[in-house]
């Protein structure tokens, strides 16, 4: 068994967890081809101890650099039970922004002593429910949030305050956070942060923790986070000055992972490694008292354990413009090609050593003109029956996938060590239409 080297080598370098054994794609010691066969296809397929290791080596770097944190899972990269199943063991507690998200996360077996639950219009009925749950804290995003934390706590509730320091990191437009004109956070240039933060001593049930920030997804340079480290400290400064104590910082995720080969993203070692030495000498330089570090990885966790399965159906050559090959997949189980123009990579799993001289659009089969996996990639003579793996696939596509056409949003399958077996069990058509009321108004419906 040897490192993918002839298919693009410069390309798949960064997938160093992919093999091949006799020409063939083999993904956490099963063949691919073989997991297509047994389980169906469009498949997600996700490398149990590839999301493991990396989740320990953000908590072993910051246990060495900085003893004091916590990592919260990001939810909403990946949320299923098995995940938090995974994780948790590790020490790692979790960030939710949903209701579903903390029933997910507390019955994958995540303490609730350990869960952030974030967003910025958290209902009624999901703080009360967080609130019953017991979960650690909460992180505030609105006055009227506020409002009803006191409403239903029973005894002082944690929380922590998201503000946006105004740091634009390089990332897609839709996925910046704290820009000016953001949803997210209250504002440290204008004062409505410190505002927030000063009212909360008018409520004797809700327990002032500290501040948090998440500068944007798929960030590539330390200089980012190092920006947003000395504007959160810069404001620690000035709350201490009115005599408001901050015991946590909590700097969110954001951290980039391999899509396609242009991306250089750091190891977690490298960005926790950064960002913990940075923070020391800026708490330093500023004489205050070190905080709690929180962050929150999702996507460098679990965006390279994934990958998905396709199989090729129709072909279809438009003379002197291109080739479609179409799979049985699409934007129903990757949306994120038509939300962000996202690019992937993408293997012909029998044919892993093969002279790739061919060039394909990777089509989906949803009616609609822009459902393109991959526009343009080289590739192995494909022909029907091909099994396609896209790699990078674990972050954001389960959790946003959609019944879109009554599709059905395809199985994940979890593999360690040449095992394989479900993590989440296939929908069924049975499972889609199962609240659907047939005679609306009559004896027989609701």
């Amino acid at each position: 068994m040897t490192k993918i080297k002839t298919q693009s080598e410069k390309a798949l370098a960064p997938f160093g967890d992919l093999t091949i054994n006799r020409g063939r794609l083999v993904v956490g010691g099963c063949f691919a081809s073989e997991l297509a066969e047994k389980y169906g296809t469009p498949l997600y397929v996700f490398d149990v101890n590839r999301a493991k290791n990396t989740a320990a080596a953000y908590v072993d770097v910051l246990r060495r650099e900085y003893p004091d944190f916590t990592v919260c899972y990001a939810s909403k990269a990946f949320c299923c039970a098995g995940i938090y199943s995974i994780l948790a063991p590790l020490g790692l507690g979790a960030d939710v922004v949903s209701g579903g998200e903390l029933y997910t996360a507390i019955k994958g077996g995540m303490d609730p002593a350990k869960i952030y639950f974030h967003g910025n219009n958290k209902t009624e009925s999901e703080i009360a429910y967080a609130l019953e749950s017991g979960v650690e804290c909460f992180v505030v995003d609105s006055e009227h949030e506020l409002t009803l934390i006191s409403k239903h706590a029973e005894k002082p509730q944690n929380v922590i305050v998201r503000v946006n320091p105004g740091v634009e990191a390089h990332t897609h437009k839709f996925i910046q956070t704290t820009t000016p004109d953001s949803k997210f956070g209250f504002s440290i240039a204008d004062g409505t942060a410190e505002q927030i933060i000063l009212s909360i001593k008018n409520y004797d049930n809700i327990s002032f923790k500290g501040i948090a920030c998440h500068i944007g997804s798929q960030i590539f340079e330390p200089q980012s986070f190092e920006i947003a480290i000395d504007k959160m400290t810069d404001f620690i400064v000035k709350l201490n000055s009115l005599g408001i104590e901050v015991e946590r910082l909590d700097l969110g995720g954001g951290f980039g992972i391999h899509y396609i080969e242009q991306d250089k993203p750091l190891t977690p070692e490298q960005y926790m490694t950064n960002s913990a030495r940075y923070l020391k000498s800026a708490v330093k330089s500023r004489g205050i008292k070190p905080p709690r570090l929180i962050v929150e990885p999702g996507r460098s966790i679990v965006g390279e354990a994934g990958i998905t399965l396709y199989t090729v159906g129709a072909i279809k050559t438009i003379k002197d413009i291109k080739t479609y090959a179409a799979v049985d997949g699409g934007m129903f189980d990757n949306p994120r090609v038509s939300l962000y123009d996202a690019q992937y990579r993408a293997v012909v799993a029998d044919k892993a050593d093969a002279p790739c001289d061919c060039e394909y659009s990777i089509a989906g089969k949803c009616c609609e003109s822009g459902d393109i996996l991959i526009d343009g990639i080289k590739l192995p003579e494909l022909h029907t029956g091909d099994v396609i793996a896209v790699l990078s696939t674990g972050a954001y596509h389960y959790s946003m996938a959609s019944n879109y056409n009554r599709n059905a949003v395809p199985p994940v399958v979890a593999v360690a060590d040449g095992k394989s077996a479900y993590m989440v069990k296939p929908q069924t058509y049975e499972d889609m239409t199962r609240n659907d009321v047939i005679h609306v108004f009559s004896e027989d419906g609701i």
